[in-house]
């Protein structure tokens, strides 16, 4: 079953330093597995994974920008569009796109990162949407255990860890294809 999986990360500081490399190999892992990536159609990790998953010969890049057209997201966002087979203007600014962005996505690969990240996160857990976490990247993703832990849901089946992107993409779409197995003929 191919499915849509958002890369969630920083699109600055120090974590895009620490996931470059991880955000590429994401972007490839998607691809390999035939799905379609989507990321809030910005700079540093999401970006470098989008890049990739398209190098890589990805079925569908999709950006959803926090701008309400091209002109908005390239002039005041400042945010590329060179990855991205299509790019939805939402107009809804970073906290409506990033609700948006896991409402449209089966899964998410999170990749360090900062507020915005976080908030992705939170919409995900809210949503029941199936988050991985690539490890040793830095930034929130390295508070999530705390985070969950603080809120009181120490363990969750659709929150899981890896190193590795491409098992962290098998892991999802594993767990998305135990949870959709009676629809699967919508995913083929």
């Amino acid at each position: 079953m191919k499915y849509q999986i958002c890369v969630s990360g920083a699109a600055k500081g120090r974590s895009v330093e620490e996931g470059k490399i991880l955000a590429q190999a994401a972007g490839v892992a998607i691809a390999k597995a035939g799905h379609s990536l989507l990321t809030g159609a910005t700079i540093g990790l999401p970006n470098y994974a989008a890049e990739a998953c398209k190098a890589a010969g990805g079925t569908m890049s999709v950006g959803i920008s926090p701008a309400a057209s091209k002109i908005e997201h390239v002039m005041k966002y400042r945010l590329p569009t060179e990855a991205y087979d299509t790019i939805l203007y939402t107009g809804l600014h970073y906290v409506g796109r990033d609700m948006l962005l896991i409402n449209s996505s089966d899964a998410v690969v999170s990749i360090g990162g900062r507020l915005g990240t976080l908030h992705e996160f939170t919409v995900a857990m809210e949503t029941d949407t199936p988050i991985g976490f690539i490890e040793d990247t830095g930034g929130v993703s390295s508070e999530i255990v705390d985070i969950l832990h603080a809120a009181g849901e120490s363990h969750s089946d659709n929150v899981i860890f890896s190193s590795d992107p491409d098992e962290l993409v098998a892991q999802l779409t594993a767990i998305l294809d135990k949870e959709r197995v009676r629809y699967r003929y919508l995913y083929a």
